[in-house]
C-alpha cells in the first residue's frame, strides 16, 4: 500500500498514495500498492491528527497530540528472531478469534533462551507488566510470520524501540497496527535493564525514550508515514478510514 513499507529503511520520508474516491481497485496483498498517478493524502506522521475529514476529524485549534506509553522495560539482545518471539507451535492460533488472541498474548517471547531469567509473560497469565521492549539489531529476523507482533501486542506492549529491525517484522508490524517499531539512534539495549521504568513519547521530529531508573534520555528516530497505519489500527482500517477502500459496514 505505501512506499514506506518498501524500503529497507523505514525512518525515510515516505508518500502514500490511493485511488481516487469514486472508484476503489482490489486489494492484490495487504501492501498494495496503488497507482502513483492518484490523488495523494497528505497524512502528517503519527501524531498530527489535525483537521481531515478522511482519517481524524480534529479542530485547528486544539493542541497537537502526543502519544505517551509508560512503564517497565524489557530488555532483549540481538537477532530475536520470529520463532523466539512466538514458536511455529502456536501459529494456529487465530488473533480474530478474541480467546485465541488472548491466548496468543500469553505465548509471547516463550522461545528465547533459558538465559533470559525473567518471563515476558508470567506461566499462567496472558499480559505482561513491560510495555516497552528493548532490542539491539536485526529484530524480527528470521520466517515471516504475523503472529509475531500480534503476539506482542496481545500481550499488552506498546512499543519496541531496536537498534535496527528485520524488514518484513517492520512492516507485519504496521500491516497489523498492534505495536510501534521504533529505531533507537545508539544502542539502547546496552544501557538498560529489564525492569527499568520508563516512557516513550512519540512526537514529530523528537520522539524520546527516557530511562527514569538511570536518568538517560534516548532520541529516537521518526517513524513517518508508518505511524499513522499503526494509529488505525493496521493497514485495512487505514485504508478504510481513508476512504481507499469500503467500510465494513458499506
Amino acid at each position: 500500500m505505501a512506499a514506506s513499507l518498501q524500503s529497507a529503511n523505514p525512518t525515510f520520508s515516505r508518500t502514500l498514495a490511493s485511488p481516487s474516491r469514486s472508484s476503489f481497485a482490489p486489494f492484490r496483498s495487504p501492501f498494495v500498492r496503488f497507482d502513483t498517478a492518484s490523488a495523494s493524502f497528505n497524512y502528517k506522521p503519527l501524531v498530527s491528527r489535525e483537521a481531515s475529514s478522511a482519517f481524524v476529524t480534529r479542530s485547528a485549534a486544539e493542541p497537537q497530540e502526543r502519544k505517551t506509553f509508560h512503564g517497565l522495560c524489557y530488555v532483549v539482545g540481538d537477532n530475536i528472531d520470529t520463532d523466539q518471539i512466538i514458536p511455529a507451535e502456536f501459529l494456529t492460533l487465530v488473533p480474530s478469534n478474541p480467546e485465541e488472541y488472548e491466548k496468543l498474548g500469553s505465548y509471547a517471547l516463550i522461545g528465547l533462551p533459558a538465559a533470559y531469567k525473567e518471563r515476558f509473560v508470567q506461566p499462567g497469565e496472558t499480559k505482561t507488566k513491560y510495555s516497552i521492549i528493548i532490542g539491539g539489531e536485526n529484530f524480527g529476523c528470521g520466517s515471516s510470520r504475523e503472529h509475531a507482533p500480534v503476539c506482542l501486542g496481545a500481550a499488552g506492549a506498546k512499543a519496541v524501540v531496536a537498534q535496527s529491525y528485520a524488514r518484513i517484522f517492520f512492516r507485519n508490524s504496521v500491516a497489523t497496527g498492534e505495536i510501534y517499531p521504533l529505531d533507537s539512534e545508539v544502542r539502547v539495549c546496552d544501557e538498560c535493564k529489564t525492569g527499568d521504568v520508563a516512557t516513550v513519547e512519540l512526537r514529530e521530529g523528537d520522539s524520546i525514550l527516557i530511562n527514569h531508573t538511570t536518568g538517560k534520555e534516548y532520541k529516537l528516530k521518526p517513524i513517518g508515514d508508518a505511524g499513522p497505519v499503526i494509529d488505525a489500527g493496521g493497514i485495512f482500517a487505514y485504508a478504510r478510514k481513508a476512504g481507499m477502500i469500503p467500510s465494513a459496514a458499506a
